[in-house]
């Protein structure tokens, strides 16, 4: 018993260590009040710093020691399920006054947070942010129930001075998303069969043109594809990062 204690003790200490020497790719985009920086995770997880503010969407311990990583005046949490929503890493994450949005199915597990539904606005710590729908219509489970309902779950559009940044959540190119406008930056996910497939991605970036998309929660999907897919369409830069 000794034995099999001191592996795993071991086995959690390489982890730890593992993630307090990870380093994660960044871009810097200019905005008319200071740059915003993104800082790429992983999986579904990114930071966003601006203007002195400190934003994470669906922190996740599994990606990262945020022993490490700025606290958060915001926290974005899109849905329920266990690779977006790690109440730990929600609390590393936290400090007096920080902002947690998240949804209803979300606050019925960890109890706290301001419960945003699709189509709200708020204002918190200076910025604007919408609640978009984010949902299944093909993909479903064996019952015949789709991965995400409508309703569930949120996409966050977070408005850094002019930049209008869309941080979609797990969903398909719904017909919400293809109704969006002047979307500066996306993250779209790409993964099936609980998301999209390239192919929907493309679909959903043709239809409302962010002027970069970053692909994200894409797992194992080849994002060549993605790229070949969109490498036609002048109005889209496409940027793949380590997600």
């Amino acid at each position: 018993m000794r034995f099999k204690l001191t592996v795993a003790a071991g086995l959690a200490l390489f982890v730890c260590l593992a993630l307090a020497q990870k380093t994660f790719q960044k871009d810097v985009i200019e905005t008319p009040a200071g740059d915003l920086e993104i800082t790429f995770i992983g999986h579904s997880t990114v930071m966003f710093e601006w203007n002195g503010k400190v934003i994470h969407v669906d922190p996740l311990t599994r990606q990262a020691d945020y022993k490490t990583l700025p606290k958060a005046d915001v926290i974005l949490v899109t849905h329920e399920h266990g690779d977006h929503l790690d109440a730990g890493a929600v609390k590393a994450v936290e400090k007096p006054g920080t902002v947690i949005l998240l949804t209803q199915k979300c606050k019925d597990r960890i109890q706290y947070g301001t419960v945003m539904k699709n189509g709200d606005t708020v204002m918190a710590a200076g910025l604007k942010i919408e609640a978009m729908p984010a949902y299944n219509i093909e993909h479903k489970r064996p019952n015949g129930q789709p991965f995400h309902p409508k309703g569930d779950g949120n996409g966050y559009i977070i408005l850094f001075g002019d930049k209008r940044v869309y941080v979609a959540g797990d969903t398909e190119n719904t017909p919400e998303m293809k109704g969006l406008e002047d979307i500066d930056i996306a993250f779209l996910p790409m993964n099936l069969p609980y998301t999209m497939s390239p192919e929907m991605v493309a679909d959903a970036a043709k239809a409302f043109k962010p002027k970069i998309l970053y692909p994200y929660h894409y797992g194992g999907t080849d994002t060549n594809i993605i790229v070949e897919l969109l490498k036609d369409v002048e109005d889209v830069e496409v940027r793949i990062r380590k997600m």
